[in-house]
């Protein structure tokens, strides 16, 4: 239960039963996520950054480089799914990618960039969609699943909050916060 809570600190993800209201709620998380980010770890030390948020897990550096990968890739499926009928998009295997050089060795900076800028241009995109675009969908051929834009858009307002914890529950427990 206690490896649980560490590896889901805000619960796992619910797609289904979406409305305006949780849309709108998800896109201001996407909004907000890079400056919350940027606040949380803005004071930590290499050594910190270094340290892993659970048994097991990836350091907050890590956690950094994935959240930036995970939402280009993210951006991309959106603009793929909007110009393009039910595409296939192209998954990747993120585990592999927290271990390369660029992951484990350089600092946070120009992942915090790119989180800054490609929320800008998603965000744009996210407040100018109408229904019709909402159910607009995409297809993820690890299993087959067909995603629509809104559940796109919950998925990864609660990605961004699920690691955004996963940091700040490391901060606090270990009592790095900002004397």
């Amino acid at each position: 239960m206690i490896l649980e809570k560490e590896k889901y600190p805000i619960g796992k993800c619910n797609i289904s039963d979406i409305n305006t209201e949780i849309i709108n709620k998800a896109i201001e998380d996407i909004k907000q996520f890079p400056i919350k980010l940027q606040m949380a770890v803005n004071h930590l030390d290499d050594n910190q950054l270094n340290t892993q948020y659970r048994k097991d897990g990836w350091t907050i550096r890590q956690v950094i480089h994935h959240c930036a990968d995970s939402h280009i890739n993210s951006f991309i499926r959106l603009k793929l799914t909007l110009t393009e009928e039910n595409p296939i998009v192209k998954p990747y295997y993120e585990e592999l990618w927290a271990t390369s050089i660029d992951y484990v060795e350089i600092p946070i900076s120009p992942s915090l960039k790119i989180l800054e800028g490609i929320h800008e241009r998603w965000v744009k995109i996210l407040e100018n969609l109408n229904k019709v675009d909402y159910d607009k969908t995409f297809i993820h051929p690890e299993k087959g699943d067909v995603y629509s834009i809104k559940q796109h858009i919950i998925l990864y307002a609660w990605h961004s909050n699920h690691h955004l914890k996963h940091i700040t529950n490391l901060i606090e427990n270990k009592n790095w916060a900002i004397s």
